[in-house]
């Protein structure tokens, strides 16, 4: 019993002295680490590798701002990445990081909780900050879903950067700051913790708006405030 004892004392103790206990933040698989609106030491390193390498042309100001992000969809095409424009934990390798310090996202001003909440609450306000609160959940589910269904991209950022997927991208609503009191941030974690008003779409849109004749095509499951949810 006393050797047992011992030997479990070394196993622990070896654990501990393998635990970082500096300020930077190994890297995880399938986190995005850095993404739009992330600032930081980190960033401007990332944007003066990518300047080293002729993929970012703007200046290095610890900003994640488009331009780091068309330069960070380069660089992952060039190397066989997923281009999705986020900077996570296999293109950070593939750049040559071992691990980061924490970074500053400026995505809402005293905002809480984590990055992928944030990123989808964004998106949330930028496509139904004016639908009702079930609507908002729906918007966020349908961004969910897409990330199960092999069709899309496998994460949350993936599918809300995938390119041409969502207005609120396209026309610069994802980067609005929003008050971490709205609507639009409990509507991301209701959808988070498995709220899914749309039983499963991966599909809206709105019909007075909608000009793709393609999305017509798509069975409509139910319509919550102006949009339809359809698969």
């Amino acid at each position: 019993m006393r050797k047992a004892k011992v030997i479990l004392i070394i196993v622990l103790v070896i654990l501990l002295v393998s635990i970082p206990f500096d300020n930077g933040q190994y890297i995880a698989p399938s986190v995005p680490l850095l993404d739009l609106n992330s600032e930081g030491p980190d960033v401007s390193d990332m944007q003066q590798r990518l300047k080293n390498w002729g993929y970012y042309k703007g200046n290095i100001d610890g900003f994640f701002g488009w331009d780091t992000f068309f330069a960070v969809r380069e660089f992952q095409e060039s190397h066989g990445l997923e281009p999705t424009g986020i900077a996570d934990a296999k293109t950070l390798m593939a750049m040559g990081f071992e691990k980061l310090r924490k970074p500053r996202t400026v995505y809402a001003q005293g905002g809480s909780g984590t990055s992928e909440e944030q990123l989808l609450a964004r998106a949330i306000n930028g496509e139904a900050r004016g639908e009702p609160y079930e609507g908002q959940v729906a918007v966020g589910a349908v961004i969910l879903n897409r990330t199960r269904d092999p069709k899309f991209p496998k994460t949350v950022a993936g599918v809300i950067y995938q390119p041409g997927a969502f207005t609120a991208v396209s026309d610069g609503q994802i980067n609005v700051p929003i008050d971490p009191k709205s609507t639009v941030v409990k509507a991301a974690r209701d959808a988070l913790n498995g709220w899914d008003p749309t039983d499963g779409c991966i599909y809206y849109w709105n019909p007075a708006t909608a000009t793709s004749k393609w999305i017509w095509s798509r069975k409509i499951v139910k319509k919550i405030g102006k949009h339809y949810f359809g698969k």
